[in-house]
């Protein structure tokens, strides 16, 4: 009997896997915040706000109701990072594996996802999905392959990733749950920074630089928190921070194009429907490398320019830092 499936958050991305998951013909409960998203997928198998490209299977069903997932076995949650524990909270009963498809670190708390979603649901098991996924290449049907980190090992593969797994859709095992989600938080940093750094038009030597001493900052950190060095290499470290790193398809590398021509990081998030979630990692990830006495310079000078500091300026303080070995 196939486990049935559902998708807390119908933002881009978990429409996307919604589509995905339901690509075998299965039923697929999404669930989505706006009642208006709600009625239009069910109505018109669309998703306008947020995957407006994606014509939806008719096997997805959405709600509004979180107490619908208490049954469901594969719950995979993409909701915005900062809201994570307060969304699980609604579901009530703990489902049986939680798939965790957030990308960032809590504000205040400075917790990981998974530590955030044991708390609200301490019954379920945790997996971390994470990878280079641009939501409308996923919903198009296009060759994705991600990493599926089970803090259960192999006996939790074994049973989530049939689940998952599709034609075009192809996870690869870790059982490093921390090094997927570093991975993934820290590159939508860099990918800030990167785009600022398109936004200043300072070439693509620099660009280049940039992911390079990024991942050092990522792997720095990574394995100070635990993560392993070859997770990191992986998918949901330097191959999703290649992706996000190079395309204004990413939300994170746009907002920071945007920084970088000069606009502020106040306007810009006012005028944001979704959500760039580097711009809530920054912060914490700046202030938990500073407790730990590791030096993240880039990640730094992302949280300077959210923070109201002129880009220009930011960037020539950079390449002023005293010269060492790489």
């Amino acid at each position: 009997m196939k486990q049935t499936i559902g998708v807390i958050g119908a933002g881009a991305w978990g429409t996307a896997l919604a589509q995905v998951c339901a690509s075998d013909g299965r039923d697929i409960l999404l669930w989505a915040y706006e009642p208006e998203v709600v009625e239009t997928i069910n109505s018109q198998r669309r998703n306008p706000l947020y995957l407006p490209s994606a014509d939806l299977s008719d096997t997805i069903r959405a709600t509004g109701n979180l107490a619908d997932f208490a049954e469901i076995d594969v719950v995979l949650v993409v909701t915005p990072a900062q809201v994570l524990g307060q969304t699980l909270e609604g579901v009530g009963k703990a489902p049986r594996d939680l798939v965790l498809c957030s990308k960032g670190i809590e504000a205040g708390s400075g917790r990981l996802m998974n530590d955030v979603a044991r708390a609200a649901c301490p019954g379920s098991a945790i997996a971390v999905l994470s990878g280079p996924t641009f939501a409308h290449e996923v919903a198009d049907g296009l060759p994705t392959a991600v990493t599926l980190a089970c803090e259960g090992g192999q006996e939790q593969w074994e049973r989530l990733s049939p689940a998952i797994a599709r034609r075009t859709f192809r996870p690869y095992y870790s059982d490093d749950v921390t090094g997927a989600e570093i991975g993934g938080s820290i590159k939508n940093v860099l990918a800030i920074a990167c785009g600022v750094v398109d936004g200043l038009a300072l070439g693509q030597n620099a660009r280049a630089a940039l992911i390079a001493r990024g991942y050092a900052e990522m792997l720095r950190f990574g394995e100070d928190m635990g993560a392993r060095a070859e997770t990191l290499a992986g998918l949901c470290g330097l191959g999703d921070l290649v992706l996000t790193c190079t395309s204004t398809s990413s939300r994170n590398f746009s907002l920071g194009k945007a920084l970088g021509e000069g606009k502020s990081a106040q306007e810009l998030m006012a005028d944001r429907k979704t959500v760039a979630e580097g711009a809530s990692t920054a912060p914490v990830l700046a202030q938990l490398a500073q407790e730990r006495g590791l030096a993240m310079p880039i990640v730094d000078s992302v949280n300077a320019i959210l923070d109201g500091a002129a880009p220009r300026e930011v960037v020539a303080q950079l390449l002023a830092r005293p010269l060492k070995a790489e």
